[in-house]
């Protein structure tokens, strides 16, 4: 199985999305190498950054779900480089 490190960029500005949001990251936990929060309060939004290991598909899946919430925009960074996992 081919995969790929990549980052994925997420701004909240709905705090009622938050729940949705975990439950997607959670789903997708097995790819997740880590995870960084930022509430950024005099904006009224949370910043959050996620880097992923997965297959291509995977990493524009979870992107595409976390992306079709309301209050949540999103954007995908990818390494150019692919590994092979067995």
């Amino acid at each position: 199985m081919e995969t790929r490190v990549a980052v994925i960029s997420i701004i909240v500005s709905d705090d009622n999305a938050v729940e949705q949001l975990n439950r997607i990251l959670h789903e997708y936990g097995q790819y997740v190498i880590g995870r960084m929060g930022l509430p950024y309060r005099a904006k009224g939004v949370s910043i959050i950054c996620v880097a992923v290991d997965a297959p291509q598909d995977i990493i524009s899946a979870m992107s595409g779900k976390l992306g079709r919430l309301a209050g949540v925009n999103t954007k995908t960074a990818y390494s150019s480089v692919t590994t092979v996992k067995s």
